[in-house]
């Protein structure tokens, strides 16, 4: 008699991408359900259809998510640095060797017994953690280590390196961090994306740009490279670097100098007005001189600015922008934001469906952080007030200058990195790598996989995925409330870093409750609001609704049309004065940088962002590594700036400044306009320049920090380059 084997269960879990990305997508995770004490196994991920915004598909990255959770070079159980192993970079395949597995008690008792002995030596804020948005996910960005490290004592750090300047812009025009929700951008007439490379990096925003545009909306983009997006746009300007203030203000030129404003709206919803129009009409901001700034031609620049204030006229259909980070990542970037975000004041395009701006929607959501992270645990530390604040983006002066010469000030003595990769991220590259191989410095790394930072690790630790946790989340790029549900029990010994710094704490010998918090608990608080002064947009959310819908949309006010159009009336601003602020005026000042250095390093250069990466993330991804080969290594340069060097495509090149240089190859294109170069930002371990250094563009960047913020100031980076011969062997 013939035996069959027996189809495997399978079952569906709802999960969210907890990645750094504004989508922040629907996941549906089919699991194949273990049989005989076997581990259930995700065998598919795929988009979840029910989602409003990010309907049923994922980007490119996440679609091939299975290779990187089940990746062969996934870090699965506590490690320790061999004894006599040098800090530093590690050969690709044999890190392991330099390492040896201990189990969680060792790992444990081993950071416990360091961290106190430090403390106990130094001070608690000789102590410093270091993370970003390695995950969203509200328990996994910040809440049981903000615990950890506020009972502690340890530094604080000032997370900075992505969004801060923009966000803070936000607030101060509009108090809050909300805008246009990406389905209404089906509606426009005229769509700028300013910075934005929405094809590149806000996939799920496109079909409602094509959508609007079958209906004959224009796109217009705003970049100095020309992006996925610039490529497929109806026009591309391609504005000088860090200039994006001097564009803003020369649209406003030519709006208030042909009365084009929404003056009824101007008049109900802003503050500032008649100053901004007196500055703004100054002869300086004139199309014909904005041009000499920005690389585009004044008759262009007049164009958009008209269009811009006549869409609603032209078409019946309102004029949105996509503002992205990029604008922000300069000198006077925060500045740059503000000035873009005034734009739809002043033509009152909240006030139609599809019209507005978008820079992020994080404000929307008011989850309750200081539940969360408990700030008042600080005064419960040993220093018994607020620990020093240390900004992320001056990691490498705080590893090797801060404290060095002031007994008062303590220096950073234990580097705990968890959700990010400052070896290969942070600015200033040479002084960070420096720091982290300093002897004396124990340092912690959290991680999933051998990355930059791991190299220089005492001890590794390791961390899941996000189909192995559970976490809560909200957007930066729409308005909806997620649950993502854990698809897998964590491969090997990772661990969240809720349990990691819940158990470290009891470890440490806190005696405090809240580190007896689990998933539930956390997602419960960070539900809760207890402020009365935030909006309650929450209304109706539960953990238990959410663990059955997946997805819920947050509660924002809705005119008598059913509408939700943000900024649309006063009720909607958190400013002081109750409107959209015009003040203080926008100024352009030109990057220090360039004032200082343009003879000698007369080039901008874009460390930009790669389309197939998330930063280092995914770029251990082999199908990841392929799509991205044609950047891989490259400097990307217009014909005349290699001309005047004796460059031409294939060559060698050194690239450098007076903080570092690295080797690249020319790539002789029109990507970029004359004065402009351009690399890829986001390197990993797995690539070294031509001179076989793993040194990466952060080499060249600079900890100089935004106008506000604290924000990091990647784009205002001044090169010279050279041709050089590639030593070999």
């Amino acid at each position: 008699m013939a035996t069959h084997s027996a189809v495997p269960a399978l079952k569906t879990v709802h999960a969210v991408c907890t990645h750094d990305c504004p989508d922040s997508c629907g996941v549906l995770v089919t699991v194949e359900v273990g049989v005989g004490g076997a581990p259930d196994r995700a065998v598919k991920v795929q988009g979840d259809p029910s989602h409003p915004v990010t309907r049923g598909f994922l980007c490119g990255k996440v679609a091939k998510y299975l290779d990187r959770v089940y990746s062969p070079d996934r870090l699965l159980y506590p490690m320790r640095r061999k004894a006599g192993v040098a800090k530093g970079p590690l050969p690709k395949g044999r890190e392991a060797e330099a390492f040896e597995r201990i189990s969680w008690d060792e790992a444990l008792d081993t950071v416990a017994g360091k961290l106190t002995g430090i403390t106990a030596e130094f001070g608690p804020e000789s102590v410093l953690p270091y993370s970003y948005a390695g995950t969203i996910g509200q328990l996994g960005y910040g809440s049981m280590d903000r615990r950890f490290f506020h009972r502690l004592g340890a530094s604080q750090l000032d997370r900075t390196i992505c969004a801060s300047a923009g966000g803070e812009a936000l607030k101060r025009v509009y108090g809050i961090k909300l805008g246009t929700r990406p389905e209404d951008f089906a509606h426009a007439g005229l769509i700028v994306a300013w910075g934005a490379n929405v094809h590149g990096n806000n996939i799920h925003l496109w079909p409602f740009i094509e959508e609007a545009r079958r209906q004959g909306a224009r796109l217009i983009v705003i970049d100095p490279y020309r992006t996925r997006t610039a490529a497929l746009a109806d026009e591309h300007l391609a504005i000088q670097p860090g200039t994006d203030t001097a564009l803003a203000l020369g649209m406003m030129h030519v709006i208030l100098s042909m009365g084009l404003e929404d003056k009824e709206y101007v008049a109900e919803c802003t503050h500032g007005f008649a100053e901004l129009r007196e500055y703004a009409l100054r002869a300086e901001h004139a199309p014909e001189h904005v041009a000499e700034v920005t690389g585009i031609p004044a008759h262009t620049i007049s164009k958009l600015a008209l269009d811009y204030a006549n869409a609603f006229k032209n078409t019946r259909r309102p004029a949105v922008i996509r503002l992205n980070y990029g604008v922000q990542r300069s000198e006077n970037g925060g500045t740059a934001a503000r000035a873009v975000a005034m734009l739809p004041l002043l033509v009152g395009a909240w006030k139609h469906k599809g019209g507005g701006l978008q820079l992020s929607m994080s404000g929307s959501f008011p989850f309750d952080e200081k539940a969360l992270q408990m700030p008042e645990l600080m005064l419960a530390s040993p220093l018994g007030r607020a620990a020093r604040v240390v900004n992320m983006n001056e990691l490498g002066s705080a590893l090797t200058s801060l404290g060095r010469d002031d007994a008062d000030v303590p220096s950073v003595k234990a580097l705990f990195v968890y959700n990010s990769n400052p070896a290969a991220v942070a600015p200033n590259q040479n002084d960070v790598l420096k720091g982290m191989r300093r002897e004396d410095l124990f340092t912690v790394v959290h991680e999933q996989f051998f990355t930059d930072t791991a190299d220089y690790a005492d001890v590794l630790l390791p961390a899941p995925s996000f189909l192995e946790l559970k976490d809560v989340q909200g957007a930066y790029g729409h308005s909806f409330v997620q649950i993502n549900m854990p698809a897998i029990a964590p491969l090997g010994e990772a661990w969240s870093n809720v349990r990691l710094f819940g158990e470290l704490g009891k470890r440490m010998g806190f005696i405090e409750q809240c580190f007896d918090d689990v998933e539930d608990d956390l997602i419960e608080q960070a539900l809760r609001d207890a402020d009365p002064k935030k909006p309650a947009w929450f209304a109706g959310i539960t953990r238990e609704r959410l663990e059955r819908e997946g997805h819920i949309p947050l509660q924002l006010p809705t005119n008598v049309h059913g509408e939700t159009l943000p900024f649309s009336s006063a009720e909607w601003f958190r400013t002081p004065s109750g409107k959209g602020e015009l003040v203080p005026v926008p100024v352009f000042v030109a990057p220090t940088e360039s004032r200082a250095n343009a003879k000698e390093y007369p080039l901008e250069f874009l460390p930009r962002k790669a389309d197939n990466y998330m930063n280092t993330t995914f770029a251990n991804v082999p199908v990841h590594q392929r799509m991205e080969s044609r950047t891989e290594g490259i400097l990307e340069m217009d014909a005349a700036d290699a001309m005047a060097r004796g460059i031409g495509s294939g060559d060698a090149v050194e690239v450098f400044n007076g903080r570092g240089a690295i080797q690249l190859r020319a790539l002789v294109n029109q990507q970029v306009g004359r004065g402009v170069v351009a690399a890829r930002l986001d390197w990993s371990k797995l690539e070294r320049d031509l001179s076989g250094n793993r040194s990466n563009v952060n080499a060249l960047t600079s900890e100089r920090l935004t106008d506000i913020g604290g924000g990091a100031t990647f784009y205002s980076t001044l090169v010279e380059v050279r041709k050089v011969e590639v030593q070999h062997g």
